[in-house]
């Protein structure tokens, strides 16, 4: 019996939407950090934190490292619900919008989602 790797079949939709988070998310907050990083340092921070995890989870759905992409998938559920959770009970630390802000609100939610989804693609391709 073959097994297929944790970045093909369904997993290339994964793996399309950690690209497109790793972009979008990176370019946002290089936009904000080159333009308004003052404003919201912390905030802008963070999401440039977010974009680097989700290219990491990018590379290692790419490549089948397991281990790593389980590894990411917990820091971005850990940020997603420890960003979450502070950006609701203190907005005033949060002046502006992070990826992880109200678990992705800006994002549709998505960030929320996503590593549970991922999470759940690795335990099954196991």
């Amino acid at each position: 019996m073959t097994t297929t790797g944790i970045g093909s079949g369904p997993g290339r939709a994964l793996l399309a939407l950690y690209g497109l988070f790793a972009l979008a998310a990176g370019a946002r907050a290089a936009v904000q950090i080159a333009t308004r990083f003052g404003e919201a340092p912390v905030a802008y921070s963070l999401s440039a934190f977010a974009a680097l995890v989700y290219l990491l989870l990018t590379v290692a759905l790419a490549r089948g490292a397991r281990r790593l992409a389980l590894a990411a998938l917990l820091i971005e559920l850990a940020g997603v619900l420890v960003i979450g959770t502070v950006s609701l009970l203190d907005p005033a630390a949060f002046p502006d919008e992070t990826v992880w802000s109200g678990y992705g609100r800006g994002y549709l939610y998505i960030p929320l989602v996503l590593p549970l989804v991922g999470l759940y693609w690795l335990w099954r391709r196991r």
